[in-house]
């Protein structure tokens, strides 16, 4: 075997395989995929009280269910202008119609699994935010009945990717395991990255390639990214997501206990 075949199998087994082998052991050990139908999805208490708390937007991504949780993440979107007196969640799934509002709790955890904050925003810079992010989800495209799939897309992370795509100073990235965010959701296979500091090529969501500041390297065979983070540094790998030093999330320094 010609030894450049032979170095690329054993990137591919070190980068892709052995990471969905270890993710999927930890989710048989853990158990809690099976009691799906009856996990707690109640609020993880990740938003402020509403009694006057200014505009809000957050961006969430929690762990999907069942035996998808070995290599996905599910993510939404949070709305509060300053003169709602309740939040309001957004989310695209695979039942009725596909863009869900207010199907579930806003910060609630996701079949048991409690949400990874990805983006916030208070006060006047939210209030900038929403009328855009608003107008991104009118515009979406895949909006009717059997838009939705699963794999490669499109899909709830490519209905998020979408949105912030169209506000790229939110300058947020979704979690590595956000498998299909990176689907062309507008037909257009090289495009800037969501956050506005790169590029991305991909093809059909099947195959691609991320460079950018905030997105870091990313590759994407088949919808599992592996690739580097640059600021901060960390490694990201499929089913594992990201490993390295803790990242805060764009805006998260003016949230309010």
């Amino acid at each position: 075997m010609p030894a450049a075949l032979k170095t690329c199998l054993l990137l591919f087994t070190v980068l892709f395989l052995l990471p969905l082998g270890i993710s999927a052991l930890r989710y048989y050990l853990d158990g809690s995929g099976e009691a799906w139908r009856t996990a707690d999805r109640s609020s993880a208490g990740l938003l402020p009280a509403v009694a006057g708390h200014p505009a809000a937007v957050r961006v969430f991504a929690a762990q999907t269910v069942r035996w998808r949780g070995i290599f996905a993440t599910h993510c939404w979107i949070v709305f509060k202008p300053e003169s709602d007196d309740a939040y309001t969640r957004y989310d695209y799934t695979a039942w009725g119609a596909p863009i869900r509002v207010n199907g579930f709790v806003a910060d609630g955890r996701w079949f048991g699994r409690t949400p990874l904050l990805v983006f916030a925003a208070d006060g006047d810079a939210a209030t900038a935010l929403i009328p855009r992010m608003q107008a991104a989800i009118a515009a979406y495209a895949f909006r009717n009945l059997g838009d939705y799939r699963a794999w490669p897309g499109p899909n709830s992370n490519t209905f998020v990717a979408a949105v912030l795509d169209a506000v790229p100073e939110i300058g947020a990235s979704l979690p590595p395991t956000a498998i299909g965010k990176d689907y062309p959701y507008d037909g257009r296979w090289l495009r800037r990255t969501p956050s506005g500091t790169g590029l991305r090529l991909s093809l059909g969501g099947y195959l691609g390639l991320t460079v950018g500041w905030v997105e870091g390297i990313e590759v994407n065979l088949l919808g599992a990214v592996a690739g580097l983070d640059l600021q901060p540094p960390g490694i990201k790998l499929p089913g594992l997501g990201r490993l390295g030093v803790s990242r805060t999330p764009p805006g998260a320094a003016v949230m309010h206990p």
